[in-house]
């Protein structure tokens, strides 16, 4: 992977929040390019339960200072940086006081998912896309991870398909058995509509359940990669009747090689 460019977006990511499937391949998929000699970009939200201070987070003023508008609303866009310990990987972070204040990542201390996490959705997508804009660097490709990243690839070939920056970028996404039970707000069609995204392109997140938001993200990638070794029957059917390049579940410990090969030879050749 020497001298690629990889932009890895995730939900979570360790060590700013608790080991899961996710957070644990979206550190260690990194560090392996970064040991490569790829160079990498990671994104996540900066949820208000991670702790700035003993992270060592700071604001880039450079970076910060744009408005995304989120269903006819101005909502700011602050952009943090920190470093992971003795990794020499830099992780950003994109922020918002409406958004991203709370002391939690997704749900509420009921267990409850939290109304705006479509519009969440929304912004985390469009900010990663802007800010990576901002920095002038075209990833070679895309991986993204997580249900709160899964509309960034329906919005960078949609709502972003002039964008030059991006013109060779390829999308892989991950997908986890990591879910939710209920549903988002039912206007998220409504609020990417509003983004003159084609209602063609939408027809799964007329109800954004967990698999209709993995569904749009499998929809618009470029290549598939199976996170977890076991998967809902109704996503892992749909993997399979794409003729996406598609990558069975790794185990962790032995992943490293079958990545490689899966980012060389099927998503850039």
């Amino acid at each position: 992977m020497k001298d690629k460019r990889i932009l890895y977006v995730s939900s979570e990511v360790i060590p700013y929040l608790p080991v899961t499937e996710i957070s644990s391949m979206s550190f260690e998929a990194p560090r392996m390019v970064n040991k490569q000699g790829g160079q990498i970009r990671i994104f996540m939200p900066r949820y208000g339960n991670i702790n700035e201070r003993r992270h060592q987070l700071h604001e880039v003023i450079r970076l910060s200072g744009i408005n995304l508008v989120i269903n006819d609303l101005d909502m700011p866009l602050i952009i943090k940086v920190a470093s992971i310990p003795k990794e020499r990987i830099q992780v950003y972070f994109i922020d918002n006081e409406d958004y991203f204040k709370r002391k939690a990542t997704l749900t509420d201390e009921k267990g409850k998912l939290f109304e705006d996490n479509d519009e969440r959705a929304i912004f985390f997508a469009k900010g990663v896309i802007e800010t990576v804009k901002k920095l002038n660097w075209s990833p070679d490709i895309i991986h993204v991870h997580g249900w709160l990243a899964s509309l960034l690839p329906l919005y960078l070939k949609e709502y972003y398909k002039g964008e030059p920056l991006f013109k060779e970028s390829k999308i892989v996404t991950s997908v986890y058995s990591q879910s939710f039970d209920e549903s988002l707000d039912k206007s998220l069609f409504d609020k990417v509509i509003f983004d003159e995204i084609g209602e063609a392109n939408l027809k799964n997140l007329k109800k954004p359940n967990y698999v209709n938001l993995m569904k749009t993200a499998i929809d618009f990638s470029d290549g598939l990669i199976k996170g977890s070794e076991t998967l809902p029957e109704e996503l892992n059917d749909y993997m399979q009747n794409t003729d996406k390049p598609l990558l069975e579940y790794q185990l962790p410990n032995d992943f490293a090689e079958a990545y490689t090969d899966f980012y060389n030879n099927e998503i850039l050749n």
